[in-house]
């Protein structure tokens, strides 16, 4: 593999029905390339997927020049060690509402980068998204109006973000199986058609910027093993990660297959467990690891309709050390 970081720049012009989370961006890309070049094309990318062989790896949308703040219990907040004793509830919640690190903290002692965290409303420039609930109606096409049951309105939730939020994606792709600039097609077909849900009805549509070469800041080397802090969901099941000094969030992913699979009979894939985006994982890997995880499914695994189905377990990662 001949893997490179890249930064694409997004902006976003409709509401989101679905968050732009990294694995599902990554579903989206093997449709648009599926659509672009072929069947063919897209088992050559996949080929060794699931052996940790990725040809891509997506992280989540994140606001422009932010990161996900990391998943660590409160001692490691800087109030912690203060003067003042145990954090009180009031700082507790406020630093729950910091949830974005600036791009320029990364690279320096985790304290000092914790203590730089920002809110929605800081990290959006006093613009954060707002949800807000849409109504829907669904007719019945043969009395032409709504009724009971599955012909009952219904609402959803939409984000609503500023007129052209810019928005940040980290890429981790194998150059030898890819050029960026055929990546390039892939999210600009996304962005196109609408991601995630509603995209029929003009939701996740996105126009993409520059895609450029990317290197995070990181702390010189330190005794102690490096730590990963993820920009995606992952996997970490039975990579050895060091589970005393490795902290993360589980989530549940219920997927749904989209392009023509969503229309079967069955457009629902077996639901996995992740570490939710933020986590930190600690191992001994090269201090210039680009990713973490594993690629999930095949072999019918995921799914009964589709049994090549995979899942992106796989998450770029920002290099720390714990011990500063």
């Amino acid at each position: 593999m001949t893997l490179a970081l890249y930064r694409a720049r997004l902006q976003l012009h409709t509401a989101l029905g679905t968050p732009l989370a990294g694995d599902t961006l990554f579903g989206q890309c093997c449709w648009a390339a599926r659509e672009q070049w072929g069947e063919t094309e897209l088992q050559r990318l996949l080929d060794g997927y699931t052996d940790g062989h990725p040809w891509l790896v997506v992280s989540d949308g994140l606001p422009e020049g932010y990161l996900p703040k990391p998943t660590l219990p409160q001692s490691f907040e800087p109030a912690a060690g203060s003067a003042t004793g145990p954090i009180d509830a009031a700082t507790r919640k406020a630093n729950k509402a910091k949830r974005w690190i600036p791009l320029t903290a990364t690279g320096k002692p985790l304290k000092t980068m914790l203590k730089a965290a920002q809110s929605d409303k800081e990290a959006y420039a006093n613009r954060p998204p707002i949800e807000s609930i849409q109504p829907h109606n669904t007719l019945n096409r043969l009395t032409g109006t709504t009724g009971a049951d599955v012909f009952a309105p219904y609402t959803q939730r939409q984000t609503f973000f500023a007129s052209g939020q810019a928005i940040d994606l980290y890429l981790v792709l194998d150059e030898s199986r890819l050029a960026v600039e055929k990546l390039r097609i892939l999210l600009e077909a996304i962005g196109m058609h609408g991601h995630g849900r509603d995209a029929s009805s003009g939701l996740g549509k996105f126009g993409v910027g520059a895609i450029s070469p990317h290197r995070f800041e990181v702390m010189a080397p330190a005794k102690q093993t490096p730590s990963f802090w993820t920009l995606a969901p992952c996997a970490p099941q039975g990579l050895g990660f060091d589970g005393n000094n490795s902290y993360w969030r589980i989530i549940t992913r219920f997927g749904r297959h989209g392009n023509r699979h969503a229309l079967a009979a069955n457009p629902f894939k077996n639901p996995v467990l992740l570490a939710a985006t933020g986590a930190v994982f600690t191992a001994d890997k090269p201090a210039g690891t680009l990713f973490i995880g594993q690629g999930l499914g095949s072999n019918g695994q995921l799914s009964n309709s589709e049994p090549a189905t995979v899942q992106q377990g796989y998450a770029p990662v920002v290099n720390i050390h714990m011990d500063d």
